[in-house]
């Protein structure tokens, strides 16, 4: 990492600086901006634009390794970026360049005229501009928070619409029940725009229905019109069309089957063969999602070769219960003393992340990570002490690894922030392929 200033810098920081006070949910400001400048967002590639709460990257990096496989030139939007800004815009399968980066971001900023403007509608503004100078076959868009009023959501006609599991997170602003979030997220659902749902909690799922009936979208769900299943260490999927016989994602963890699935019936949606989507599950990159991490200053500090390093940024209760279940497949095959290195933004239910870790013997060491927002480390740890767990703290990432070495072989999972898996990653960013 190199702390030189880059050409985006500086229209960031005075971007930043426009930021409202308070985040008020609206299109008005989005509007306004990408008006001034010549409506980008009408002009944009075929767009699969995708909610929900969980697991909206790793669909969205299926898909995009399935569409190159077919040979398509593809945009992609994500956020947050993990070390580098450049990470959320993604032109024909390579990360803007810093210069054209600034570009985007200075004409934003100068259309935008001093007004009120949120970091996120700034960049999107300047990612859609991006997206409409330089010729794509698709573009992957995904939101930053919720749905019907998130800034990606000015787009009329995307060809096709995901919604990936919607649980509890940022309530603040999403509402405090799975019908109001859901609420929210169905709220990329266009007229006439076709429609594919992760499996949901009854009460998203009926949401989910009727926003799609309302708009006349045809709506396919994981469990029912289409599934995807793990059999034989191969993944299976099956609609009322297809039967394939597919290798096994690259991306670990159980829930991304489920993910998969999801990109797979998206794939077909779209026309790909099956020889691609097969290429694409097993070429799929997507750092600081159960990414095992094999080099570096944290694995250099392991003392048993047989040791395992794992990160990953899922920062609310549903994520960890997919850490958990990941976990106990890991200690099914291969039996390891269990450390948990945990740092969470201090707005995320603590309680109920380290819950979803209820009878599983770790250790726990709580840390910070560079945002303001970090929660303390030692009043994480009280929380994770008061759901049964052995908790202390660690100054860093770093020293909680020393910290949690023994004669033994350990297995390690560095959790709670993408924040703190971005702080991790770059301290070397030859372990992270983006």
């Amino acid at each position: 990492m190199t702390d030189r200033l880059l050409p985006f810098d500086a229209p960031l920081e005075r971007l930043k600086a426009l930021h409202p006070k308070r985040i008020d949910l609206t299109l008005e400001r989005m509007l306004r901006v990408c008006a001034a400048l010549g409506n980008p967002h009408d002009k944009l590639p075929p767009v699969v634009h995708v909610a929900g709460t969980n697991g909206k990257g790793s669909t969205l990096a299926f898909l995009r390794a399935m569409a190159e496989a077919e040979g398509l030139s593809v945009h992609v939007y994500t956020s947050p970026h993990l070390v580098r800004f450049a990470e959320r815009i993604r032109l024909n399968g390579t990360l803007i360049d810093n210069d054209y980066l600034a570009d985007v971001l200075n004409r934003v900023e100068i259309a935008n005229n001093g007004q009120a403007l949120t970091f996120f509608e700034a960049t999107t503004a300047a990612a859609f501009l991006a997206f409409s100078e330089r010729p794509a076959d698709l573009l992957l868009l995904e939101t930053g928070l919720g749905g019907i009023l998130d800034a990606t959501n000015i787009i009329s006609a995307p060809r096709l619409s995901i919604i990936t599991p919607i649980d509890y997170d940022h309530q603040a602003f999403l509402g405090n029940d799975l019908t109001t979030i859901a609420k929210q997220k169905a709220g990329i659902i266009k007229p006439n725009c076709p429609v594919i749902s992760a499996r949901q909690a009854e009460e998203a799922e009926t949401v989910i229905e009727r926003a799609a009936l309302k708009m006349r979208s045809a709506l396919s769900v994981m469990g029912q019109g289409f599934d995807a299943y793990r059999e034989n260490d191969r993944l299976v999927f099956q609609d009322d069309d297809a039967l394939l016989d597919l290798s096994l994602p690259r991306l670990s963890g159980p829930h991304q089957i489920d993910n998969a699935g999801l990109a797979i019936k998206a794939a077909l949606a779209l026309g790909f063969s099956s020889d691609a989507i097969d290429r694409g599950l097993q070429t799929a990159v997507w750092p600081g999602r159960l990414q095992a991490l094999k080099a570096g200053p944290l694995h250099a500090a392991l003392t048993h070769k047989a040791s395992e390093l794992w990160l990953d940024g899922g920062h609310n209760p549903h994520a960890a219960k997919a850490l958990r279940a990941h976990l106990d497949i890991l200690g099914s095959k291969d039996p390891k003393p269990l450390k948990l290195i945990c740092g969470l933004l201090n707005n995320k239910d603590a309680d109920e992340f380290f819950a979803a870790f209820d009878g599983l013997s770790l250790e726990v060491v709580c840390v910070g990570f560079s945002s303001d927002a970090a929660t303390d480390p030692a009043t994480l740890a009280a929380a994770a002490q008061s759901k049964g767990l052995s908790a202390t703290t660690a100054i860093s990432p770093l020293e909680a690894v020393k910290a949690v070495q023994t004669d033994a072989p350990v297995r390690i999972l560095i959790c709670g922030s993408l924040y703190l898996a971005g702080d991790v990653l770059a301290l070397s960013e030859e372990t992270w392929p983006i």
